[in-house]
């Protein structure tokens, strides 16, 4: 058992079920700020890398094929349901070696001297993230780069948050004050406390630099929609209401969302994240 006890639980559950039956759509959200990380990476030919948090594993293919035949990937989740989507995909890759491993980044045994420990999206949900970016960071060799993308606060993803205020207001809720700091996709939103974490795991040239991008959620206001009831943080709210309100939830982001319609009918709302970079000094 460990400090990510509660995260593990939930991404071998009914979370993780649903996110690996969903990835291909979830991936879509991600894939423009993935790879702007990867970008900021400058993944090398020959390179070692641990790709955290790697989901279904797209990065971790990406990685593979840009480190090429001489380099080695490792991608670590804690969840098995993602994972098994991961080495299907992956399964017969010509591009470098590519191993999945089922293990809590924070304290697994990891491979040492590794040219580049990279995440997108997988980081933010430490239960102490200072030693867990410190455990990372030893398996750095001298002058190795830490690199992950990140969700600036919540106001400033109306992708994730319009659906999710317009169900409240349906159902006249005023949630309670959250910890922002709590493990979760917004726990790194805040620069200084996320520079300030690095700082204490030991990190040297830190940069957080700005992302932004619309974030296509739906071909139209149904498809949005229903999208947004299965991804994000309205689905959460959905899930916990009765099931004979969904009805009525659903059309009140809809109505919600129909002004924000582009020509062709599709919505696309304002994302925004972090592309963190930094070295084992």
């Amino acid at each position: 058992m460990t400090g990510n006890t509660q995260q593990i639980a939930e991404w071998n559950g009914s979370l993780g079920e649903r996110w690996a039956a969903l990835h291909d759509e979830t991936d879509r959200i991600v894939a423009v700020f993935g790879a702007a990380a990867l970008e900021r990476a400058a993944v090398g030919a020959g390179e070692r890398v641990i790709d955290v948090g790697c989901g279904g594993g797209e990065t971790t293919r990406e990685l593979a094929r840009r480190v090429g035949a001489a380099g080695r990937v490792l991608g670590l989740d804690v969840s098995r349901p993602l994972l098994d989507l991961a080495r299907a995909r992956a399964a017969g890759s010509a591009a470098a070696p590519i191993e999945f491993s089922e293990a809590d980044a924070a304290q697994a045994e990891l491979p040492a001297a590794v040219d580049l420990v990279f995440s997108r999206f997988g980081i933010m949900f430490f239960d102490q993230p200072a030693p867990a970016l410190g455990h990372l960071r030893r398996a750095l060799r001298p002058g190795g780069r830490l690199v992950f993308v990140c969700w600036r606060a919540p106001r400033d993803n109306p992708w994730a948050m319009a659906p999710l205020v317009a169900a409240r207001k349906h159902v006249d809720l005023r949630p309670p004050k959250a910890d922002p700091n709590a493990p979760g996709p917004f726990a790194f939103a805040d620069p200084d406390r996320l520079r300030a974490l690095l700082e204490e795991a030991g990190y040297a040239s830190i940069s957080i630099e700005r992302c932004d991008a619309p974030v296509r959620i739906g071909a139209d206001t149904r498809a949005a929609a229903e999208n947004a009831a299965r991804i994000g943080p309205a689905a959460q709210f959905i899930r916990e209401c009765r099931p004979e309100d969904r009805p009525a939830l659903m059309a009140a982001i809809e109505q919600a969302l129909a002004p924000l319609a582009a020509a062709d009918g599709s919505i696309s709302l304002a994302g925004s994240s972090w592309i963190v970079s930094a070295i084992n000094g």
